[in-house]
């Protein structure tokens, strides 16, 4: 590989040329693109005009990559495409002039590997290139270290002695880190009878199974009602993702479904179905309380590991269950608690956002994939990036953290790299850089969207060579590190100014992890306040004090613009002000009184025509509240102007809630 020495992208070598389709209706943008590509030394396998001609070319020869255009001729476009690529494990950027944000939001649900805005330069190409071959080359090692991680944890399930309810509830563990979950339904299809066994995700530490009876229980039906409800249900025989308006279809089709969403709070769900000895069929549904969780990344998951859950599922149960009992086997509903949190440790959090990232913490840590730590200030993002460091293999290795934001601009490459004695003014002698003391280990970049864009560009040339150079020094060194970086700040925002580097951004944005503010996460707050309360409590040698019920919602009601960083100063405040043992009311800050959080409306399905009318509502309130034309909400339900009106009307939905 040859470095380019005025932007930091790579060229292709002669006997490593990657292969390129590029999609692209306008044959001049199209010619210009090819120009460009072959004289960076790729290959370019053809222009295709159209969907159709570009899957021809593709069966025929399948490319390394694809350069899109989102607007085409034809009656399909780049998007479409686009998720038939996903399918093929294809990588593709996307090309676009002046398309609305309707068309940008759609593109950007497909995941590409880059984009790019005509008109475009040479090196907003190849630049772009080269990040996506980075990016795609870490995606596939990703999605195999997944499938690694998975399969070791089942085949120690398979290998195990655990009864049926204990290994059903470890297999609910394994799979959550990689295909969240808030509940599993697992069992066998029958005509007769509900044959599933449910497990409940109650928190990171606790799960409970839920049986015939359990759920007879919650839903306040009888045992033959549910039997009932279940035989009148559709049954699913290939794997599908069900969503907004598929959902809503699938549970006016399948009410068993219905029955659980309504009970548990369910906004989609994943089905897996697999055949077992030709005559019987046993279900996989993972269900989320969050709206767009599933992707075709997890059933591919799912795919790559049927055959070990078909040993999964002989192992657990009897002869007599395979063959499908007319009995139902009574099981016991049982709740049980996980392991420590090991690895996680000084993350308060049982709330499923939180549940979330300790998922992607899991899944991310074994690699060396680059990770991007967002969220507000005060969010805990260092204490992500600790427990990531902690459960890789690096863990006994140095974490070095640097906040960007706090780096003398005149002394950063020292800091950063080192320098010689001699090399400047006042070296007087050899100083080890942050990298070389990292190295074997990771790097904390905090605040790196404060980091100046001479310091990005030489950190661009680390990330890319993986060799630094001190200050005065004469030759380069190898390092191995991983790099963690952290930023309050909206990156894309920052690129689009000018102010962060659009290649630099994407080597950082291959696995990114959101750290939701403390707003979103309220039912965290108690064991948060609990924990500050018994820290500072000990620091100051003085028995913790109780909170007050008043107190209690106090802090729940209030905003916390400061996030967690907020409530700590606020706890330690309120344990100095309090003289009993408990403390009754808590100081806040008055401008959050003044323009306090409104109340969030939780999710609840109770029937089919409430379920129509919140995805109405949820198209409405994307779309503004237009109704017909173009990017209205008649044109996304693909339904005509004037029967959405007859709908809005039936269903009551007034326009100042739009």
């Amino acid at each position: 590989m040859k470095n380019s020495p005025d932007n930091g992208y790579e060229t292709v070598s002669s006997g490593l040329k990657k292969r390129i389709l590029i999609v692209e209706d306008q044959f001049i943008e199209a010619h210009d693109l090819q120009l460009i590509l072959e004289k960076a030394n790729y290959e370019v396998i053809g222009i295709a005009r159209s969907v159709e001609q570009a899957l021809e070319q593709i069966e025929i020869e399948k490319p390394d990559l694809v350069f899109l255009d989102i607007m085409l001729k034809g009656s399909r476009n780049g998007i479409e495409l686009a998720h038939i690529l996903k399918e093929k494990y294809i990588g593709f950027i996307f090309i676009s002039a002046n398309s609305s944000k309707t068309v940008l939001d759609q593109a950007k649900t497909t995941h590409p590997y880059g984009f790019i805005v005509k008109p475009f330069r040479d090196q907003d190409v190849l630049t772009t290139l080269e990040i996506a071959f980075y990016r795609q080359q870490y995606s596939l090692e990703s999605q195999l270290m997944q499938q690694f991680q998975l399969q070791g944890a089942i085949t120690e399930i398979i290998n195990s002695n655990l009864k049926k309810e204990e290994a059903l509830v470890a297999f609910a563990k394994a799979a959550q880190t990689f295909i969240p979950f808030d509940y599993l339904e697992m069992g066998f299809v029958t005509s007769t009878h509900y044959d599933s066994i449910g497990i409940v995700r109650r928190n990171l530490e606790q799960y409970q199974i839920i049986n015939l009876q359990k759920l007879s229980q919650i839903a306040v039906l009888s045992e033959k009602e549910i039997n009932e409800t279940y035989r009148k249900s559709k049954v699913d025989e290939k794997p599908v993702i069900y969503s907004e308006e598929a959902l809503i279809n699938n549970l006016q089709e399948a009410p068993i479904k219905a029955l659980i969403a309504h009970n548990f709070g369910i906004k989609s769900y994943l089905v897996f179905p697999i055949s077992i000895a030709s005559i019987q069929s046993y279900h996989f549904t993972f269900y989320s309380r969050s709206l767009t969780v599933y992707s075709q990344e997890h059933l591919r998951l799912l795919g790559s590991l049927e055959p070990l859950f078909h040993q999964f599922i002989a192992k657990i149960y009897s002869k007599e269950d395979l063959n499908l009992p007319i009995k139902k086997t009574e099981v016991k509903s049982t709740t049980f608690p996980a392991k420590t949190r090991e690895g996680f440790e000084g993350i308060i959090g049982n709330s499923s956002q939180m549940g979330t990232v300790f998922n992607y913490i899991r899944k991310v840590s074994p690699s060396d994939t680059s990770v991007l730590v967002l969220g507000e200030s005060g969010t805990g993002k260092e204490k992500i990036a600790q427990s990531i460091h902690a459960l890789s293999p690096r863990k006994d290795k140095p974490l070095v953290i640097i906040n960007c934001g706090a780096i003398p601009e005149n002394l950063a490459e020292s800091l950063l790299f080192g320098h010689e004695k001699g090399a400047f003014t006042g070296a007087l002698d050899r100083r080890i850089g942050k990298f070389e003391l990292a190295d074997g280990g990771t790097i904390f970049l905090d605040e790196i969207g404060e980091m100046s864009l001479e310091l990005q560009v030489k950190l661009l040339r680390v990330l890319q060579e993986r060799e630094i150079e001190r200050v005065g020094g004469t030759s380069s060194m190898k390092i191995d590190v991983r790099i963690i970086a952290a930023t309050n700040k909206n990156l894309e925002e920052e690129v689009a100014a000018g102010r962060f580097r659009m290649d630099l951004y994407y080597r950082l944005h291959v696995f990114p992890i959101m750290v939701p503010p403390l707003k979103k996460r309220k039912e965290d707050i108690p064991d948060l306040a609990n924990h500050f309360i018994a820290v500072y409590s000990e620091k100051m040698g003085r028995k913790a004090p109780i909170l007050s019920d008043f107190a209690l919602q106090q802090i729940i009601n209030y905003n916390w613009p400061g996030n967690i960083r907020e409530l700590e100063h606020v706890m330690q405040r309120a344990i100095l002000l309090t003289e009993g043992n408990t403390i009754k009311e808590i100081e806040l800050s008055m401008s959050s009184k003044i323009h306090p959080e409104p109340a969030q409306e939780s999710f609840s399905i109770k029937t089919i025509l409430e379920n129509e009318r919140d995805y109405i509502l949820y198209i409405l309130k994307k779309c503004n509240g237009k109704i017909s034309g173009a990017g209205g909400a008649a044109e996304i339900l693909d339904i005509h102007p004037s029967t959405l009106n007859s709908k809005i009307k039936k269903l009551e939905i007034k326009k100042g809630i739009i």
